[in-house]
C-alpha cells in the first residue's frame, strides 16, 4: 500500500503505489492486456514485422518505462500508428534494417530532447499549455479515435455488417451494465468482463475464427531480429530523415497523454517525474524495440481509458499486464486466442474508452471555469476541436503531422499570439 505520507487520491480505488492482492490483480493486468493487444499486434501485421516481438517490446518497455519513472506514472507502452506510412516505404526501398535504424534514430531523438529538457528544465510547460489548449487536446485524443472505434464496429473487410455492429452494441451493453451494477471485485474490471461477454456473443453467431487457435503451437519463440547478430549495420540516411523527424509528432501524443493521466490521477506529471524521464523512459523503450525486431512504442490511450473508467491506478497493475504481454509472446496459443478477438468486440469497448478520454478533456474546461464568452478562449478551442477531430493533417515530402499534433500546435500558437481580449471586447 502508498506511504502515509504520500499524496493518495481519494477518487482512486487503488492509486498508483497501491498493490493488489494476487488474483484480483491478475484479472485486472489481463483487462489491460486485453485492451491494448489487437491495437499492438495490428501495427507489426500492418508493415510486415513479427507481432510476437511487439507483445514482447511493449511489455518490456512498459517495465523500463515503469522503472525510470520510478512507479510514479501508470502508462502502458504499444505499438504506435504513426509511423506505419514510413516503416511501409522504407520496407518496400531498403528493407528490415533501414527500418530498424530509423526506429532507433527516432528513440533518439527523445533521448536527446529529455536531456535538453533536463538541462533548461519544464517551468514553461504551464505557459505553453493552460487548460483551455490542454482541454480540447485531451477531447481530441479521446474523439479522434472515434472513427477508428465505429469502423471497427461497424465494416467487415471494408462493407457494412450489420451483425458486426450487433456484437459491437451487445459489448458496449455488457460493459456499460457490468459498470454500473456490479459491486467489489468485479467493480474493478467491467472492460474485461465485456470482452469476455462480447467475445462469447460474437462466437454464438459465428464472428470468430477459431481455426487460427487450433494451429497455433503451445510455445514459439519469437523470431527476434536483433542488430549486429542477424543483420550487419549499414547506414541509411533514408531511414534518418523518414523516421526521426516523425518523433517530435509523438512527443505531442506523449505529452497529451500525459496530461490525461495527470487530470485522471489528480497528479502532475510533468513536474513529477518530469517531462525528462517520461520521454527518456518512452525513447528507449522505442530504441530497445528496433533493436530486436519490434516497432516503435508509445503510451497507449486504451489503457488510460480503462484507467479513468475502472479508477484502479497501480503501476503494479501495468506492470502485470507488461508480464503477461511478455509471457504470452511465447505461448502461440494464447496469443492468438486473445488475436481472434473480432474488431466489432474491441469497436463496442472503444465506444467507452475512447468518450472517457474526451470527457476528461471537457472536465479540465469545467473544473477551470473556462469562459466562452471570450472570443479568444471560443477561437482556440474550436480550431484545437474541428483540426483535431475532422482529420486535417500537414504533409511536406515524407514529412507528417497528424491531425492531433496539427491541432495541439496550432491551439499552443493561438494561446501564445492572440491577446487576452478581443478590440470589440475591451
Amino acid at each position: 500500500m502508498t506511504d502515509k505520507n504520500e499524496f493518495r487520491n481519494p477518487d482512486a480505488i487503488l492509486d498508483i503505489k497501491d498493490r493488489p492482492k494476487f488474483w484480483p490483480w491478475v484479472g485486472l493486468s489481463l483487462q489491460h492486456l486485453f485492451t491494448m493487444f489487437g491495437a499492438t499486434v495490428l501495427v507489426p501485421i500492418l508493415v510486415g514485422l513479427e507481432p510476437s516481438i511487439a507483445l514482447f517490446s511493449s511489455g518490456v518497455g512498459t517495465l523500463l518505462y515503469i522503472l525510470i519513472t520510478k512507479g510514479t506514472v501508470p502508462a502502458y507502452l504499444g505499438s504506435s500508428f504513426a509511423f506505419i506510412t514510413a516503416i511501409q516505404s522504407l520496407m518496400g526501398t531498403s528493407g528490415y534494417p533501414a527500418v530498424a535504424q530509423g526506429i532507433i534514430y527516432s528513440g533518439i531523438v527523445y533521448v536527446i530532447v529529455a536531456f535538453i529538457i533536463a538541462k533548461a528544465g519544464s517551468d514553461w510547460i504551464d505557459d505553453v499549455l493552460p487548460p483551455i489548449v490542454v482541454g480540447p487536446v485531451i477531447m481530441v485524443i479521446g474523439l479522434g479515435l472515434a472513427q477508428n472505434a465505429a469502423e471497427n464496429a461497424m465494416f467487415n473487410e471494408g462493407s457494412y455488417d450489420t451483425e458486426y455492429f450487433l456484437v459491437a452494441l451487445v459489448t458496449l451493453g455488457i460493459t456499460i451494465i457490468f459498470n454500473m451494477y456490479l459491486r467489489k471485485f468485479f467493480s474493478l474490471i467491467p472492460i474485461l468482463l465485456g470482452i469476455i461477454g462480447g467475445y462469447l456473443f460474437a462466437l454464438a453467431v459465428g464472428v470468430v475464427d477459431l481455426e487460427p487457435v487450433r494451429a497455433a503451437a503451445w510455445f514459439q519463440i519469437p523470431d527476434f531480429q536483433i542488430m549486429f547478430v542477424d543483420y550487419d549495420f549499414h547506414f541509411s540516411l533514408a531511414a534518418l530523415t523518414s523516421m526521426a523527424p516523425i518523433a517530435f509528432v509523438t512527443m505531442t501524443e506523449h505529452m497529451g497523454h500525459l496530461m490525461v493521466l495527470s487530470k485522471i490521477s489528480k497528479r502532475d506529471f510533468f513536474k513529477t517525474p518530469g517531462l525528462k524521464k517520461t520521454l527518456f523512459a518512452d525513447g528507449l523503450s522505442t530504441m530497445i524495440a528496433g533493436f530486436i525486431g519490434g516497432p516503435p512504442t508509445t503510451s497507449y490511450g486504451e489503457n488510460i481509458g480503462v484507467l479513468a473508467i475502472t479508477k484502479v491506478h497501480s503501476v503494479f497493475v501495468l506492470a502485470g499486464a507488461a508480464v503477461f504481454a511478455i509471457l504470452f509472446s511465447f505461448v502461440g496459443k494464447m496469443s492468438s486466442l486473445i488475436y481472434s478477438i473480432p474488431d466489432p468486440v474491441i469497436g463496442g469497448i472503444s465506444f467507452l474508452l475512447f468518450g472517457v478520454i474526451a470527457s476528461s478533456g471537457l472536465r479540465i474546461l469545467i473544473d477551470n471555469r473556462i469562459d466562452f464568452d471570450k472570443k479568444r478562449n471560443l477561437v482556440i478551442a474550436a480550431a484545437i476541436l474541428v483540426i483535431g477531430i475532422g482529420g486535417a493533417y500537414l504533409r511536406i515530402g515524407s514529412f507528417e503531422l497528424t491531425s492531433m499534433a496539427l491541432a495541439t500546435v496550432i491551439g499552443i500558437a493561438l494561446n501564445l499570439i492572440l491577446p487576452v481580449k478581443a478590440r470589440s471586447e475591451e
